[in-house]
């Protein structure tokens, strides 16, 4: 019992030989270095699970969740050992610790995170086939967009050339369905010859005829040519559509983002969220936060003597050595 007791004193940064002197104040660093020191695991459970969902190998996993947990613990009992108790007052602690706090707010967020991910796994997990879906279809319309004015462009050219054609084969069908009227005596004069009426009717019919050629000669080879053009563009999008992948969006970023979202959308999921971080946050604060809010004890007062026992050593020290030089000065200045 006394080896984890000396364990925590060691973990609440306690010079644990002036702390033997102090029972009185043995349960508060305890309960200090408990505290400093389940928050080292608890960032090593979260650094290593935020590894493992990078680099999926549980051994390198592992073993920076070690290295992440004792740098956290560190930090943490860095935090907590400089603290030293003032004479001045709360409010002069409180000021003095306020750089503290901010660190261990920051050190809070980044450990809840990773352990946040994995307690709202399943709920991220369907988010992300949601995200997954919507960036392939959002790939899909940026390639869509892209070849949407060629296509159009081409696709109007081609409408045009048809269209020219259309009507002079139904101008043509026109004329030529009054000279064969005229002829057989259903339309026109209403009588059935082939006289100078039909003759001129049917010149019109074969200007006509002729013109469609011409036009049919002129934008065919330009139809052709623009449907070729056409085909290959298509054939292009198909082939950039066909090299799409679905590449898995699972990453640390993307979960995150599924977190922001799912939070976003179910209030739930947003008020536990804030309270998770709101613990880790008490969490890593509370050492900081005892030490302030506990009083002035005999640790404090031992401490404090310590201290300025070896300060005043160290001036008696330069005091001496600045007298033994003037003494071994004064034979050469007389």
């Amino acid at each position: 019992m006394n080896t984890v007791k000396q364990f925590f004193w060691f973990c609440s940064g306690a010079n644990i030989s002036l702390l033997k002197r102090c029972p009185t104040e043995a349960s508060k660093f305890t309960g200090i270095g408990a505290t400093v020191f389940f928050t080292g695991i608890l960032a090593a459970l979260s650094g290593g699970y935020a590894f493992y969902t990078i680099f999926e190998n549980a051994w390198w996993s592992a073993a920076f969740g070690l290295l992440w947990g004792c740098i956290i613990f560190n930090l943490d009992r860095f935090i907590v050992s400089t603290m030293k108790k003032s004479r001045k007052g709360k409010g002069q602690e409180l000021l003095m610790a306020s750089p503290r706090i901010l660190l261990a707010v920051m050190l809070a967020i980044v450990i809840s995170k990773p352990l946040e991910l994995k307690i709202f796994s399943k709920e991220i997990d369907r988010k992300l086939v949601l995200l997954e879906e919507d960036i392939y279809q959002r790939e899909i319309a940026s390639i869509d967009q892209r070849f949407i004015d060629q296509t159009q462009l081409l696709q109007g050219q081609l409408a045009a050339l048809n269209a020219d054609i259309e009507a002079k084969r139904t101008k043509r069908d026109e004329l030529a369905t009054i000279a064969r009227q005229e002829a057989d005596g259903t339309g026109g004069s209403m009588k059935r010859n082939a006289g100078p009426i039909y003759q001129i009717k049917k010149a019109d019919a074969d200007q006509a005829q002729a013109e469609l050629n011409a036009s049919i000669q002129n934008n065919q080879p330009q139809i052709e040519r623009l449907q070729m053009e056409l085909a290959d563009l298509n054939k292009q999008k198909a082939t950039e559509l066909s090299a799409i992948k679905r590449n898995p969006w699972d990453g640390m970023a993307a979960q995150l983002e599924a977190l922001r979202q799912i939070s976003l959308e179910n209030r739930a999921i947003y008020f536990a969220n804030i309270f998770i971080i709101a613990l880790f946050i008490m969490l890593e604060c509370s050492p900081v936060i005892v030490k302030i809010m506990a009083a002035r004890g005999p640790y404090d007062e031992l401490l404090e003597v310590r201290e300025h026992f070896f300060k005043n050593h160290n001036l008696e020290k330069i005091a001496q050595m600045d007298y033994e030089t003037r003494e071994r000065l004064k034979p050469l200045l007389s």
